[in-house]
């Protein structure tokens, strides 16, 4: 936490240097699991003409799995990308991306509300850079159902570890 978020990225991937080979192979090896009642979610929100994103400090390469599984186009993946040069070896990272720094998800959600007119937009997620991103988010559903962050449950106004309980406010 003391570590500005795009000089750890650089430091870790410098370590790791994953080629492209290396993160294809850990695709098709490990493939992301969806949370039980995500898919359900979204889609219900989809039926509703809601927009869904991505916003990932993670890879580009391995969120776009996840949204094609959620059917979210990828125009809606806000996350870093891998460079890699012709060979395939590891290049760097696009440094660029606003997910790429401390902060970067309330950048994204702070573009979509100046772009697209969004009266309102709800952030979920299990980290503490999900919480930071509200404001400018509305509101901040704080997710324990795949690892609980004290931090997070202890400061979140709504505090969820299983997608069903949403999933019933949608019934209402």
């Amino acid at each position: 936490g003391a570590v500005p978020f795009k000089a750890a990225l650089t430091e870790r991937l410098a370590l790791i240097q994953p080629s492209r080979e290396q993160v294809q192979r850990l695709i098709a090896e490990h493939p992301p699991h969806l949370t039980p009642g995500i898919r359900e979610l979204v889609s219900r929100l989809q039926e509703r003409n809601v927009q869904v994103f991505l916003i990932s400090g993670g890879f580009r390469s391995i969120v776009e799995h996840v949204a094609s599984k959620l059917n979210i186009p990828s125009t809606n993946i806000f996350a870093n990308r891998l460079k890699f040069y012709f060979n395939g070896e590891y290049a760097g990272f696009d440094e660029m991306q606003p997910t790429a720094e401390s902060g970067g998800k309330g950048k994204v959600i702070k573009l979509l509300k100046e772009k697209f007119q969004f009266q309102k937009i709800v952030m979920i997620g299990d980290g503490v850079t999900d919480m930071e991103a509200c404001p400018p988010a509305d509101v901040f559903i704080g997710f324990g159902g795949n690892v609980i962050r004290q931090q997070v449950k202890d400061n979140a106004e709504w505090y969820i570890t299983d997608f069903v309980e949403l999933l019933g406010e949608l019934e209402e």
